[in-house]
């Protein structure tokens, strides 16, 4: 009788936490797109720019192919993931304060406010994944996916990382504003860590033996590996990113529940 109790306060907690989440996310599209033209697929427009003019030049640059694949795929399916990390930290920065009036109800709690950022640009990069997917593969740019689950599973690695620092961010930001200014900076200086631009396979074994440390490199290589398969020679271990994302994550709620005590309610 306890158990079946626990469970139907377990459910009826979980629908109430879902319209929380629902309602804000309504709340923070309108917020930052507005209502009028094209609202709130930019979050899908503005990744999707950044890699086609990003990949443009680099086969302007560079040539139509890196290594024996389509120079163009190969920025889009870096840049996309990077974008999705830069944006979703960034938005974290300050998320308590500025949604401090919305603490009076009891239903919404800190961390709400960083799921809603995360989903949103989530949601957004990944419109922006399948809708350039499906054109450079119309045109014969990009293949088919060779493995979907094994790109899923470097998603899914690349996007709990970003989640877990989100985490971390937003009650660091909330305890000092410098972190404000040094954000940004942050998020430029990881990019050769990040394996947005190169592949392990391209480097020399002693770079590729500590890049690989990097969480953020083995879902790029996974990823990558899901849509080649055979044609590219990929090197990851998801144990990294999974190990330091469940880490960054305990510490974050951690931080996220002691600045929670100091905030006032305006």
């Amino acid at each position: 009788m306890m158990g079946k109790i626990n469970f139907r306060k377990l459910r009826e907690g979980w629908a109430v936490q879902m319209r929380v989440i629902h309602a804000l996310m309504i709340r923070e599209l309108i917020t930052r797109f507005g209502r009028e033209n094209i609202g709130f697929l930019w979050v899908m427009a503005e990744p999707l720019l950044f890699a086609g003019l990003v990949g443009i030049i680099w086969r302007m640059l560079k040539g139509p192919e890196e290594h024996g694949i389509s120079i163009v795929t190969f920025v889009a399916t870096g840049y996309i993931p990077l974008t999705l990390v830069r944006h979703v930290i960034s938005r974290c920065v300050a998320a308590f304060s500025v949604n401090s009036s919305l603490l009076y109800h009891r239903q919404i709690k800190v961390v709400d406010f960083i799921f809603v950022r995360f989903i949103i640009e989530m949601i957004g990069s990944m419109m922006a994944y399948l809708f350039i997917g499906v054109i450079l593969i119309y045109f014969g740019e990009a293949p088919v996916p060779a493995d979907i689950g094994l790109f899923l599973a470097g998603w899914f690695c690349h996007c709990f990382f970003a989640l877990s620092v989100c985490f971390i961010v937003a009650p660091l930001s909330e305890m000092s504003e410098v972190m404000e200014k040094f954000i940004p900076v942050t998020l430029y200086v990881m990019i050769p860590f990040s394996g947005v631009f190169t592949m392990l396979s391209w480097t020399t074994p002693t770079v590729r033996e500590y890049l690989i440390l990097s969480p953020l490199v083995s879902g790029m290589e996974m990823m990558r590996k899901g849509i080649w398969g055979d044609q590219i020679t990929a090197y990851y271990e998801p144990q990294i990113p999974i190990t330091c994302s469940v880490i960054c994550t305990i510490i974050g709620l951690t931080m996220c529940r002691r600045v929670r005590k100091t905030l006032s309610i305006q």
